[in-house]
């Protein structure tokens, strides 16, 4: 995937910020081809990310027991 550069406004452009068509939003110059839309094209999360998930709340559940028991 090229970067999405305008050379007339000389200026970088994150992929969601550009148009829908490719184009700049400040001058109307294509700057990249618009990337072909399939559902097949999407990213997954990473298996880490997940694991990350599972140990908070396997965490905030022991904390939530402990200061449950801390009442009584």
């Amino acid at each position: 995937m090229a970067v999405p550069w305008c050379e007339p406004c000389d200026r970088f452009w994150n992929p969601s910020s550009i148009t829908p068509h490719g184009t700049c939003p400040t001058c109307g110059q294509t700057v990249e081809t618009p990337p072909a839309q399939s559902p097949d094209t999407r990213q997954k999360v990473p298996w880490h990310f997940w694991l990350a998930i599972t140990a908070a709340g396997i965490y905030l559940a022991w904390r939530a027991i402990q200061g449950i028991a801390l009442l009584f």
